[in-house]
């Protein structure tokens, strides 16, 4: 990477993370190639830590990354932290159980070194890997904006479900060989725990952005869920992971829509409980007039 002809403009790797030492450990080797180098013409790894204790931060710092810690902002002004911190030409912004695999990083290293001026991002393809291998249909494709220029991206989306966005005006997007390892989770057990806390966090952000649920919804989406990974992607083809992540998208989804429907339903008491009160109220003032 270092001759002349071979030179790149260095990459900063972004990454957000707390008590991750397990997944950290491939991820960093997983992108040595892409920092590599020394001075100015080294890349860098930026990671905000938010409290870990089972030795990720020291990790981090055996592999030269620049820590920042802070508290849990969520899931988007978290990853937005680290993006601001990032001071290289190319970003490449990454979950802390997300190794990029030998191919993806080969596409990475060439499309920096091209530099294409009319490229401002590149999307990668996200794979879950369980028990010891890929599920190559259930949630797939699963593109994700990673590569983007310095300054051209920003982190949005809906709590728990963040994404980043070239911002307008922005040069194009373009796909990049090679596969995002997901190390998600080891157990379904872990998956359906953290199913049950995001589902709360996305209801209540779905919430007060004015969206509401009811009976209906739990009857029919969790089942459409289910089967949209079974039939549509062909979960079954990934075996018995296939089924049971598909299984699990479709928990996700009832639990959503179960914590939204009880927010929905007490707002809705909430206002049939006000009412008779503000019609006292109005009917005290046409008699006062």
């Amino acid at each position: 990477m270092g001759g002349p002809g071979n030179s790149m403009p260095p990459i900063s790797v972004s990454i957000v993370c707390k008590n991750n030492r397990e997944t950290m450990t491939r991820v960093l080797q997983a992108v040595r190639p892409l920092v590599a180098g020394s001075g100015e013409d080294a890349g860098e790894i930026v990671a905000v830590d938010s409290g870990s204790t089972d030795g990720t931060i020291e990790l981090l710092e055996s592999h030269g990354a620049r820590v920042i810690r802070s508290a849990w902002l969520g899931h988007v002004k978290t990853k937005q932290l680290a993006l601001t911190h990032c001071i290289k030409p190319w970003i490449l912004a990454l979950d802390s159980d997300e190794p990029p695999d030998d191919e993806l990083v080969s596409s990475i290293i060439r499309v920096v070194r091209e530099n294409d001026t009319r490229v401002s991002g590149y999307r990668v393809n996200r794979k879950l890997f369980f028990a010891g291998r890929y599920l190559d249909h259930c949630w797939q494709p699963e593109p994700r904006l990673r590569l983007v220029r310095k300054g051209f991206a920003a982190w949005a989306g809906i709590e728990p479900h963040d994404r980043l966005d070239l911002l307008p005006g922005s040069g194009d997007e373009r796909d990049l060989p090679g596969t995002l390892r997901h190390d998600s989770f080891r157990t379904f057990a872990e998956h359906l725990e953290r199913q049950a806390v995001y589902a709360r966090l996305s209801a209540q952000a779905l919430f007060e952005r004015g969206e509401r649920s009811g009976l209906r919804n739990i009857l029919t989406t969790a089942p459409a869920a289910f089967l949209k990974q079974m039939v549509v992607k062909s979960a079954w083809r990934d075996g018995w992971r296939g089924v049971l992540a598909a299984a699990s998208t479709g928990a996700g989804t009832l639990m959503k829509h179960i914590v939204l429907a009880e927010l929905t339903m007490r707002e809705r008491e909430k206002q049939r409980e006000a009412a008779p009160q503000q019609q006292v109220e109005s009917k005290a003032i046409g008699s006062d007039a």
